[in-house]
């Protein structure tokens, strides 16, 4: 790790004055809420959106939904040979919770972050990823080797904790020798799980889930809650009892009284990641988190892809499908026939495009979306209380937030100079529905000082030094695995494509909200679709 803090501090010198100047003055606060636009997808409801076509368009194959899923989707299309497609978003950009921002000091994600060192065995996956020199080569044994920039710099996490910062963010200073013993048989456990194989000889976890162990003895912790596997097992510790939940809250925006068992012992046990310059459990990361990926799987389909549609209608005909579409900006109404379509769009807006009263009942009954708050903060460097200096990820213990991501980290010029941090708030106080509506009347100057006044508790006097907050509001920002969700029926159900001509794609029904999933839930679609042509 030398060379990367080499690299991280050769430009040093030239911030530090600017750094000194920015703590003196009190900015003045600005900013502004964005988010998926919920306004734009009332419009579902509204009789302009059901006029007839102003436009007829015949395609070989409609992509609904330009998120990772369906960004991964066209990008093997058009690695098969076949570019008579469109893509159609809502958004006026890209991505879904791999979106981005930027301002003058660098970009920031919008939702998700960072990858985690990819299972080996997940070959198109790795291949994607040495396309883009995210993997540089292969050493003598043929394990991958990342690029260097990409893997986090040190220091990559730190903990506030009764009163004070620690390295990593499993809880340590000010633990007793019971609560020591108790982590250390947790890990112990969750080591033996990552490499159990079930009856079939499938690993017991895995990536995707869907190629986890049919093992019915394991499936069974998908009928329980984390919480209640942790008091089964013995583990009392309120240290570790807190940090699972904060780990099952990141991973899935759900509590550790609400998860699922079996996809709270999946956020450990299915990374086996191998690297010739990485571990298991090490991270790959950008200035705009996901974003970066985003934008590689999106190169080879600029020309398909029709931001600002919204979709109103996919219907099965004799001869493949009809989609409608909304241009939200010229207000025209779009008719394509198209021999193929994918779905690559959350379950509960599959439901109302289908006008398929049955789907909308089961997604109402069994699928849960989780709100999320990400808050990116232009601030000068945080006045620091500890020896343990600003890290990528910056926990904090006992508060509602996963605390906040330095998107500066990765850019060796930012040693002592301004920053992006990214915050992150699961919305998981009350049920998800309640907590949307609260969300969606509380105003940009309310949520600031939300943010800042558990900002204030680990770096006091910061407010005093930010510049401006830009607040993103995912309503529905991933599906829920309550228990009973990744092994019931009804995931299996809606996943089943139509007439063998409409298919799913997102990672709502893969079960997870991970990149992997999404990207490989793209790719099952396609090929689908490829076999169907």
């Amino acid at each position: 790790m030398k060379r990367k803090k080499f690299l991280q501090t050769i430009a040093l010198a030239p911030f530090v004055i600017g750094f000194l100047n920015s703590c003196k003055n009190k900015v003045r606060m600005a900013g502004r809420i964005t988010g998926a636009s919920a306004a734009i997808g009332h419009l579902l409801r509204d009789k302009g959106a059901q006029k007839a076509a102003d436009e007829k368009l015949t395609k070989k194959v409609v992509i609904i939904g330009a998120g990772i899923s369906g960004l991964s989707a066209a990008r093997h299309l058009m690695n098969k040979g076949i570019d008579d497609f469109m893509l159609l978003e809502l958004e006026n950009y890209p991505g879904g919770n791999s979106s981005y921002a930027a301002n003058s000091i660098s970009a920031y994600p919008q939702g998700a972050h960072y990858i985690p060192i990819p299972n080996f065995y997940l070959t198109a996956y790795i291949d994607f990823l040495r396309e883009n020199n995210v993997i540089t080569g292969f050493d003598e044994k043929g394990l991958p080797v990342y690029n260097e920039m990409y893997l986090c710099f040190d220091s990559q996490e730190r903990l506030f904790i009764n009163g004070n910062w620690q390295e990593g963010i499993v809880p340590k200073r000010g633990l007793q020798p019971a609560d020591l013993q108790e982590m250390e048989r947790f890990f112990r456990l969750m080591n033996n799980y990552r490499f159990l194989k079930g009856s079939d000889g499938k690993y017991a976890f895995n990536i995707p889930v869907n190629d986890s162990s049919a093992d019915k003895e394991l499936q069974a912790l998908d009928g329980i809650t984390m919480q209640q596997w942790l008091n089964t097992n013995n583990f009392k510790s309120t240290y570790l009892h807190w940090y699972v939940n904060y780990c099952t809250r990141d991973d899935f925006a759900t509590p550790a009284d609400k998860v699922s068992a079996w996809a709270g012992i999946h956020y450990y046990a299915s990374r086996k990641g191998v690297a010739s310059n990485a571990d298991h459990s090490d991270v790959l990361t950008w200035p705009e988190g996901n974003g970066f990926l985003m934008e590689k799987l999106l190169k080879t389909s600029k020309q398909q892809l029709r931001t600002n549609a919204l979709t109103t209608a996919v219907k099965a005909t004799n001869d493949g499908v009809e989609i409608s579409f909304l241009d939200t900006r010229t207000q025209r109404k779009v008719l394509i026939n198209a021999k193929q379509c994918i779905m690559a769009c959350p379950q509960y807006v599959c439901g109302r495009l289908l006008n398929d009263d049955d789907r909308i009942a089961m997604v109402r009954k069994n699928f849960f979306y989780s709100p999320w708050l990400v808050a990116n903060i232009k601030t000068a460097i945080p006045p620091q209380t500890s020896e343990i200096g600003l890290s990528w990820d910056n926990v904090f213990h006992n508060s509602e937030s996963l605390g906040y991501v330095d998107a500066t980290h990765q850019l060796p010029q930012q040693v002592f100079g301004p920053r992006n941090l990214t915050y992150y708030l699961p919305l998981t106080a009350a049920d998800s529905k309640a907590e949307r509506l609260k969300a969606s009347a509380l105003t940009h100057e309310d949520w600031c000082r939300q943010v800042i006044a558990d900002i204030e508790k680990v770096h006091p006097g910061i407010e005093s030094l930010v510049e401006e907050i830009n607040v993103t509001v995912w309503g529905h920002s991933m599906v829920q695995p309550l228990p009973g969700f990744l092994f019931g029926e009804a995931r299996k159900k809606v996943a089943q494509s139509i007439d063998n001509s409409i298919h799913f794609a997102h990672t709502d029904i893969a079960g997870i909200s991970i990149f992997e999933e999404a990207f490989y839930q793209g790719i099952n679609a396609a090929d689908k679709v490829i076999e169907n042509l």
